[in-house]
């Protein structure tokens, strides 16, 4: 594989993550008000909790990912 590949490829796995993070904050946003307003929440949670949401997104295959980057730019054009 070239490097100008992997360089794609990272930007595209770069561009889904952030698509995924986005989308999937938006699904849960009343469950992540919640955890968020619960008593027991600490500041110091949200970078586990982000975490733990991007985590999602490595289910994904390289093409599935693609596919999903690809559509997104589409829609916005």
């Amino acid at each position: 594989m070239s490097s100008q590949q992997q360089t794609a490829d990272k930007a595209t796995e770069a561009e889904f993550a952030s698509y995924y993070l986005q989308r999937t904050t938006q699904e849960l946003a009343e469950d992540l008000d919640k955890v968020r307003n619960a008593d027991d929440f600490k500041a110091e949670s949200v970078p586990f909790l982000v975490r733990a949401l991007q985590q999602g997104a490595v289910q994904f295959s390289p093409d599935e990912q693609k596919r999903t980057v690809s559509a997104v730019k589409q829609k916005e054009t």
